[in-house]
């Protein structure tokens, strides 16, 4: 082993531009505080004169930021019938399951004609009146089957 080239000291000195083929990186520009975009002023410097600009380095691109858009939501001036009220009756007194989803959709269509949607009120206006009308079908149908036979039960026990 060499002793000139011992672990103990530091191999020679190199550039890096001249390793690596590229030019040697230019120092960036001081950081200098620019509240809202004013040119620096202090009291022992001069002013500048002339148009200050503002903006990206040369070279990078131009970022434009566009201003927020307000969506605002003016509801029906005509709201389609949501058939809450009907949709309550039907399950508190005729058909507790289709009752609660006639609710759902009754409150669905309230809510669609709070928001301007006139195309989703009527689609769950629809269905909360059909869900409604065929509770109460099954509601009318099952009270007149209990009364028949009530009637039927009642006329046997006193037959004998």
């Amino acid at each position: 082993m060499d002793p000139s080239q011992s672990s103990i000291q530091p191999p020679k000195a190199y550039n890096s531009s001249e390793k690596s083929g590229m030019p040697a990186a230019a120092e960036p520009p001081a950081y200098q505080h620019n509240p809202a975009g004013h040119p620096p002023s202090f009291p022992s410097q001069p002013v500048p004169q002339g148009p200050y600009i503002q903006g990206p380095y040369p070279g990078q691109p131009m970022v434009t930021v566009q201003p927020a858009a307000f969506v605002t939501v003016t509801p029906l001036a005509d709201p389609v019938s949501d058939y809450l009220y009907y949709s309550i009756f039907i399950m508190l007194c005729c058909c507790l399951p289709l009752g609660i989803a006639a609710l759902i959709y009754s409150i669905f269509t309230r809510n669609a004609n709070y928001s301007g949607q006139r195309e989703i009120a009527e689609k769950n206006s629809k269905t909360a009146r059909t869900l409604n009308h065929i509770g109460l079908g099954i509601g009318l149908v099952v009270i007149v089957v209990i009364i028949i036979s009530q009637i039927v039960f009642w006329t046997r026990i006193r037959g004998n």
